[in-house]
C-alpha cells in the first residue's frame, strides 16, 4: 500500500533513479544503496517492507542476500530482479526464498504492479480464514496456508501455495497465463508469463505421486484435475 518503504538495491545508478521515481509517483517511500552488504544493512536498520534486489551486486550478490534473510527467518518480501531468462530456474529451483521475479530490462509500470501484488498479498493472508479444502487425500487450508497429503506436510513456498489455491478453486477450468498471474499473482498487468511455467513445474514435483494433476493445454495454459 502506498507509504510503505521500499528499498532498492541495485549497482546501476539509472536504474535506481527510474524505479524511485516510478515508486515514489504511487506514494511509496523509497531507499535505494548498490551493494549486498549494504542491503543488509539497511534491511535492518529500516525494516522495509520490501526489497528489490538485483542479483548481479558487489560483495554479496542478490541470490546470498536473500539466501541470508531467509536464513534468519526474515520474511520481508523479495522481488529479484535477473538480467537472464536463464536465472528465473536458479530463483525458484533453488528455493531461494524470493517472491517473486522480473527480467531485466523491465517496464517501470510492471515493476509497480509487482510491487503492488506483492505487498497486496500480505493484505490477503491478514484476511479471516477460509474453510479448510479436501481433494482426495489432499488438503489445503488457506488459514494456515498448509497442504498435507495423506496427513503429510508438503513444503510449498508462498508463491506455490498462490498457484495451487487458484488452480483448486477453479478445478477442471483451463486458466491462461495471465489468468493465473491475475489470480495468484494479483497483477493488473499483463507482463511478464514464463514465471507461471517454472512456478507450474516446481508444484509438479512437489504434488507428484498425489491423485492431483496440472495439465498444460498447448497455447492456452493450465487446468488442474483430480485422478
Amino acid at each position: 500500500m502506498p507509504g510503505e518503504l521500499i528499498l532498492l538495491v541495485d549497482d546501476e545508478p539509472n536504474i535506481l533513479q527510474l524505479a524511485r521515481m516510478y515508486l515514489e509517483r504511487e506514494g511509496y517511500r523509497v531507499a535505494a544503496v548498490g551493494d549486498g552488504r549494504a542491503a543488509l544493512d539497511e534491511i535492518a536498520r529500516l525494516r522495509p517492507a520490501l526489497v528489490v534486489l538485483d542479483i548481479m551486486l558487489p560483495e554479496f550478490d542478490g541470490l546470498e542476500v536473500c539466501r541470508r534473510l531467509r536464513a534468519e527467518d526474515n520474511s520481508i518480501l523479495i522481488l529479484m530482479l535477473t538480467a537472464r531468462d536463464d536465472d528465473i530456474d536458479k530463483i525458484v529451483g533453488l528455493e531461494m526464498g524470493a517472491d517473486d521475479y522480473l527480467t531485466k530490462p523491465f517496464n517501470p509500470r510492471e515493476l509497480v504492479a509487482r510491487v503492488k501484488a506483492l505487498l497486496r498479498r500480505g493484505d490477503r493472508a491478514a484476511k479471516p480464514a477460509s474453510t479448510p479444502l479436501h481433494l482426495g487425500e489432499i488438503t489445503i487450508d488457506p488459514g494456515s496456508r498448509e497442504v498435507t497429503i495423506e496427513g503429510v506436510g508438503v513444503d510449498l513456498r508462498t508463491q506455490e501455495f498462490e498457484l495451487l489455491l487458484s488452480l483448486v478453486e477453479h478445478k477442471g477450468l483451463v486458466l491462461s497465463r495471465e489468468q493465473l498471474l491475475q489470480l495468484a499473482w494479483g497483477y493488473d498487468f499483463a507482463g511478464q508469463t514464463r514465471t507461471v511455467d517454472v512456478h507450474i513445474g516446481q508444484l509438479r514435483k512437489k504434488l507428484e505421486g498425489s491423485s492431483l494433476r496440472i495439465e498444460t493445454v498447448t497455447g492456452v495454459g493450465y487446468k488442474l484435475l483430480i485422478d
